[in-house]
């Protein structure tokens, strides 16, 4: 069960540009990447030759950000390394612990739409979850908290490979935390995901304790270790 349908799982950023967001997909070649105000991920074959290497790197522009997300290739020498970062992808156990899946709807969960992109781009700035741009929302579902009439958490679906679809930017205002929300998105989301059958998986970066802990806590499991990986093409 822990596995089932996991191998899409290991090329999440191609197998979503190939299938559920091949409209939000730019490509030459082999070589893909997402719109520019969708997200900054690209992707190469599993054993790129320099060929594809100078795709990408056409496809992205000279001296431009190509992040290569969990993707393990290594690029040519004259790829200027940005970051590296260690970091789990973690999925959910169905059935194998109570907690989103049972929970009832929440009421206080809302769905954000491009009308609240602004307060979007400003809460992810101030919490940073991880990249978010003018476009991101189009990826899948957001959902946040308001008090008070003001956006003070959210989280959504980012990746999508055939079977999953993936948690992101699970975020809290620093004045609204402790109060449970990012469990409460989270839970929210879970349910929307399977009920399309579909399965939630989420990154964590490795130094990030709490949120793993709330995660295992929310009945996600380590699937595996994988590096977050930026370079500056030629």
């Amino acid at each position: 069960m822990l596995d089932r349908d996991a191998v899409a799982l290991d090329d999440p950023v191609g197998e979503s540009l190939r299938g559920h967001h091949a409209h939000l997909a730019r490509r030459i070649g082999r070589a893909a990447g997402y719109l520019p105000e969708v997200a900054t991920f690209s992707t190469v074959s599993a054993d790129p030759d320099p060929a594809e290497w100078a795709d990408l790197a056409r496809l992205l522009g000279r001296g431009e950000f190509a992040d290569l997300f969990s993707c393990p290739a290594t690029p040519p020498a004259d790829w200027e390394p940005v970051f590296t970062l260690d970091g789990f992808q973690m999925i959910y156990l169905a059935g194998g612990h109570p907690g989103p899946a049972d929970a009832e709807p929440d009421s206080g969960v809302v769905e954000l739409g491009v009308g609240d992109v602004p307060e979007m781009l400003d809460l992810t700035a101030r919490t940073r979850p991880g990249p978010f741009w003018p476009r991101t929302h189009e990826l899948g579902t957001y959902l946040g908290i308001r008090e008070n009439g003001t956006l003070v958490a959210m989280a959504g679906e980012r990746l999508r490979p055939p079977g999953w679809t993936e948690i992101s930017a699970v975020c809290t205002a620093p004045e609204a935390r402790g109060r449970g929300h990012a469990s409460r998105l989270v839970r929210a989301l879970v349910t929307r995901i399977a009920a399309r059958n579909e399965r939630p998986f989420i990154h964590v970066a490795e130094a990030n304790t709490h949120a793993i802990a709330l995660y295992e806590r929310l009945g996600f499991v380590v699937r595996k270790r994988v590096t977050f990986r930026g370079f500056r093409t030629p």
